[in-house]
């Protein structure tokens, strides 16, 4: 009996990454190698509107699409260098957007040529954070002694469960100023990351 290697998965594009990437069905190879440079650097350094706009204005076309067409790129080369995927199965994930042999060939080089680099930036990348698992809380309040009379001081303790990966307990004592000023920043952050660059960073990189 044989044994069956097992089979890689292909890339599966998005479509929001398939319309990112048809603009280049119409660029030459020579354009083609000026985006996949701009690409690489936008997953080493992110974006560089400045760039942007010089590609455009030397194309002859609008800001938007030369960094559609960039970030549809990096994603191309994140999420295949992720899966790791050989010469033959990058070039099978392309397929479906039907460019050129020519464009197909200098993707497939420019991905083979800097795949390991990519998968060095994705291991810095991927280190472990605590998960947020439960929390306990209970307000302690002071009211009154021979120096505080007439002035309650309320103090919040926070016990914090997380897996990191191992379960761990963590406890916090804040007074109210502070718990305001903490809750007003995680509602900053969870405003923040619905907006329009941290959803283009999270495609990019997750």
């Amino acid at each position: 009996a044989t044994n069956k290697q097992p089979i890689m998965p292909l890339l599966v594009l998005q479509e929001k990454s398939k319309e990112d990437l048809g603009y280049l069905t119409e660029v030459s190879p020579k354009v083609l190698a000026e985006f996949c440079k701009i690409a690489i650097e936008f997953i080493r350094k992110g974006a560089n509107p400045k760039v942007f706009a010089g590609a455009a204005k030397k194309l002859g076309v609008e800001t938007e699409r030369v960094q559609n067409s960039v970030q549809g790129l990096a994603y191309l080369f994140l999420e295949s260098s992720r899966q790791n995927l050989s010469e033959n199965d990058f070039l099978d994930s392309i397929l479906l957007l039907a460019f050129p042999s020519a464009i197909n060939n200098g993707l497939k080089d420019m991905y083979l040529e800097h795949r390991k680099e990519i998968r060095i930036l994705l291991a810095e990348l991927s280190f472990e954070l605590p998960h947020y698992e439960n929390l306990h809380w209970r307000l302690d309040m002071q009211i009154a002694s021979r120096t505080l009379r007439n002035n309650p001081t309320p103090v919040f303790t926070l016990q914090f469960e997380t897996l990191e990966p191992q379960p761990k307990h963590t406890t916090v004592q804040v007074d109210y100023v502070n718990l305001k000023r903490m809750c007003d920043e995680v509602e900053l952050a969870l405003k923040e990351i619905k907006g329009a660059h941290a959803r283009r960073i999270m495609r990019n990189v997750r």
